[in-house]
C-alpha cells in the first residue's frame, strides 16, 4: 500500500504545519450554521488540503461526499450529486454531511460544461457545509469566490517535515539516516505527499535508507512558465534561460504568448521596437516549424525570442514581478462565457415558448430584449434569470445586479417567514398537546362481574356512596336559582 494513503491524517491534530489554517477550518466547522459560508482551501498539491477536509469531517462525524476531477462535473451531475446531497439530510445517523468539491479550479472543456455555474447554485442553496478544494485561487469564477470564505494553505517548510518522516519510518521499522530524510524534506519543496513517496521508493526492498538512495528517488524539479518570463523579462538572474526554458512544460508559442502577455509599455520607444521584432522574428520560426513539421526550428525560435527580449531589458532591477497569464486568453475566456450563457438563455427561452433556440434568436431576440428592458424584475422571476442571462438583455450590468439582488433578497425573507411561522406553529402544537394532557378526566372504575360474584349469598353488595357525587353537585350551584 501506498505509504502517502497509508499515512494520511485522520484527525486535524495529526496534520503537519498550517496551523492558522486549521484553526479557521475547526471553527468554521464548530459555529457553522446554513447562513455559513462555504470555505475554499486553496494552495499548491500536496500540503493537506484534502486530507484535512477529510479529518475535519472525521473529527465532526460528519459524512462525506466528494466530486473530484475524476468526475464527470457537468452542471447536471453537480447539481444530481452535490445539490442534492447539499440540501437533504444524512441517512447514516452523521450529524451532518459534508461536501467536497476537490479540484474545483479545474473545470474545463465540454466534459465540465455549466459546472462552475452549478458550483454557485449550489453554494446559495446548500443546506449541509461545503468545501471547495483549489490549487489556483484564481483559476475560480469570481462569483463563486465571493461566495465563500478564503482559507491559504501554505508550502511546509522543511524542518517540519522531517519529524513525520521519522514517524513513518519508525512505524514500518526502517533505518534511516538524519541527512537522508533532511534531503528528502528539502528535495519536496514543501509538498508533504511528494516527501512521504520519496520516502517510500527509497525505501522499496531495504532495510536501510542512505544518502545515495534519497539521490536516485529525488523528486523531478520543473520550472514555471512564471519563472521563466520573470527570468526573461530581467526580474531574476538564471545560469541559462535556453535550458530553462527546456525544463518548462510550455511548447515555444506558448511561451511566446506569455511572454508577449507581460512584455507591457517599454519607456523607450527604440527598445519596444526591438523587443516587438525579437517576438516578430520567433514568431517567424514557429510559422515555418508549423509548415514544414520541422520541430528542430523551435530551438531556433525559443532562442531568439528568450535573448532577444532579455537583451532589450538588461538593466533593469531584480526583484519581484507578478507575471499574469496572456491578457489574450482572459479576453477568449470572457467571450467563450458570454457565448455559453447566450446559448443557455436561448435555449431555455426556446423551451419556455416551445419553440426552438435558432428561432427565438433569429426572431424573437430583439422584441424580447425591448420587453425585458421595461419590465427587467417581471422577467428574472419568470424565467429564473441571473445576472449574467439578464445584462445579455437588457445591457445594464449595474441595473441586472440590483435587480438579481432585490429577487434574492426576498426569497431570504420569505424563506426566514416561513421558517418563523413554522417554529411558532410547532410551539404552539407542543403547548397544546401539554394543555391537552392536563385537562384528560380521571376515569373511575366501576364494579366488576367478579366482585359481586365475590359477595357472600345473601349480603347484598355495598352500594357506592352517593356523597361525593351530591357533594360535586352542590358544589356546582353558582347562583340561588341554580338547582
Amino acid at each position: 500500500m501506498d505509504w502517502a494513503e497509508k499515512y494520511r491524517p485522520r484527525h486535524l491534530n495529526e496534520m503537519v504545519g498550517n496551523r492558522e489554517a486549521l484553526h479557521q477550518m475547526s471553527e468554521w466547522a464548530t459555529r457553522w450554521t446554513v447562513e455559513s459560508p462555504p470555505l475554499i482551501l486553496y494552495g499548491k498539491s500536496g500540503i493537506g488540503k484534502t486530507s484535512s477536509a477529510w479529518a475535519l469531517a472525521h473529527d465532526m462525524n460528519w459524512e462525506v461526499v466528494e466530486l473530484n476531477a475524476s468526475d464527470q462535473r457537468t452542471k447536471a451531475v453537480i447539481e444530481k450529486v452535490a445539490g442534492g446531497s447539499a440540501s437533504t439530510g444524512s441517512l447514516t445517523g452523521a450529524a451532518r454531511k459534508l461536501i467536497i468539491l476537490d479540484e474545483a479550479d479545474n473545470l474545463q472543456g465540454n466534459a465540465d460544461r455549466g459546472g462552475a455555474r452549478a458550483i454557485a447554485e449550489v453554494i446559495r442553496q446548500a443546506r449541509q457545509p461545503l468545501i471547495l478544494i483549489a490549487n489556483d485561487l484564481y483559476g475560480l469564477d469570481g462569483t463563486i469566490r465571493n461566495l465563500c470564505t478564503k482559507v491559504q494553505f501554505k508550502a511546509l517548510p522543511a524542518k517540519s517535515l522531517v519529524p513525520r518522516l521519522r514517524e513513518i519510518c519508525s512505524r514500518e521499522q526502517l533505518t534511516c539516516s538524519a541527512q537522508a530524510l533532511t534531503d528528502i524534506a528539502e528535495q519536496s519543496g514543501g509538498d508533504i505527499r511528494s516527501a512521504v513517496t520519496m520516502l517510500y521508493a527509497s525505501a522499496i526492498g531495504k532495510d536501510t535508507v542512505g544518502e545515495d538512495d534519497v539521490s536516485i528517488s529525488a523528486k523531478d524539479s520543473r520550472a514555471s512558465i512564471f519563472d521563466l518570463v520573470a527570468a526573461t523579462l530581467g526580474y531574476r538572474q538564471v545560469p541559462s534561460l535556453l535550458d530553462m526554458s527546456m525544463s518548462v512544460d510550455e511548447t515555444p508559442d506558448t511561451i511566446l504568448q506569455w511572454i508577449e502577455g507581460n512584455l507591457g509599455v517599454l519607456p523607450d520607444r527604440k527598445k519596444t521596437a526591438q523587443a516587438y521584432a525579437a517576438l516578430s522574428r520567433a514568431d517567424m520560426y514557429l510559422g515555418y516549424t508549423f509548415l514544414t513539421q520541422y520541430y528542430t526550428l523551435w530551438r531556433y525560435a525559443t532562442s531568439v525570442m528568450l535573448y532577444g527580449i532579455h537583451d532589450v531589458m538588461k538593466g533593469r532591477p531584480s526583484g519581484y514581478a507578478k507575471i499574469m497569464p496572456p491578457s489574450r486568453w482572459r479576453q477568449m475566456s470572457v467571450a467563450k462565457k458570454q457565448k455559453t450563457i447566450r446559448e443557455q438563455l436561448l435555449s431555455d427561452m426556446g423551451t419556455s415558448m416551445h419553440m426552438s433556440a435558432s428561432t427565438v434568436r433569429n426572431l424573437y431576440l430583439c422584441p424580447i430584449s425591448l420587453l425585458a428592458k421595461q419590465f427587467p424584475e417581471q422577467f428574472a422571476k419568470s424565467y429564473d434569470l441571473d445576472v449574467d442571462k439578464l445584462d445579455i438583455l437588457i445591457h445594464d450590468p449595474a441595473t441586472s445586479k440590483s435587480i438579481i439582488k432585490k429577487i434574492e433578497d426576498e426569497k431570504k425573507q420569505i424563506e426566514k417567514e416561513l421558517k418563523k411561522k413554522k417554529k411558532e406553529e410547532d410551539a404552539k402544537g407542543k403547548k397544546a398537546r401539554g394543555s391537552k394532557k392536563e385537562k384528560e378526566p380521571i376515569v373511575e372504575e366501576t364494579p366488576s362481574i367478579d366482585s359481586f360474584s365475590s359477595q357472600e349469598p345473601g349480603n347484598p353488595p355495598e352500594q357506592p356512596s352517593t356523597e361525593p357525587v351530591e357533594k360535586d353537585k352542590k358544589s356546582s350551584q353558582s347562583t340561588l336559582f341554580s338547582f
